[in-house]
């Protein structure tokens, strides 16, 4: 059932992903080029020289925001398996079908908003000097 779930949603990327149009080059992306993963942070403490008060702040950021994570999962596996089986009969009611979707999109909404919102509180804690090394290091390693 859990594969079948998974399936179902990774077919609906698929499906809206390809509706956009096809681009020769990926684009950039803004957002990631300004905000930095908390796993580039924690691999690179020492090398941008995190203080034991921005590790200590970071620490309990990436706690709550980890139990928030955990709870929206529970709700996305919970509002998915209820629009599958929405979408099983052989006649199905499309706005019931939509309105679950809505739910399902809503808590995507939220887990997104939830990562950005940590990146972002994470950001303003570091020195404009320790976001420039991480900028270099994310170069030098292509990404992250």
């Amino acid at each position: 059932m859990k594969t079948g779930i998974w399936a179902l949603f990774t077919g609906l990327l698929l499906l809206c992903s390809s509706a956009w149009p096809q681009q020769a080059h990926p684009p950039q992306d803004p957002m990631g080029e300004n905000l930095f993963p908390p796993e580039l942070i924690m691999q690179n403490q020492q090398v941008i020289g995190l203080e034991e008060a921005q590790k200590t702040f970071i620490r309990t950021e990436i706690s709550k925001a980890q139990n928030h994570f955990t709870e929206l999962q529970w709700q996305l596996q919970d509002s998915m398996e209820t629009l599958v089986s929405l979408l099983k009969p052989n006649a199905v009611e499309e706005q019931q079908v939509l309105a679950q979707l809505d739910k399902v999109l809503n808590i995507e909404r939220e887990i997104k908003r939830t990562q950005i919102g940590l990146m972002v509180r994470i950001k303003n804690k570091l020195t404009p000097e320790q976001q420039a090394r991480l900028r270099e290091l994310r170069a030098k390693t292509g990404g992250s």
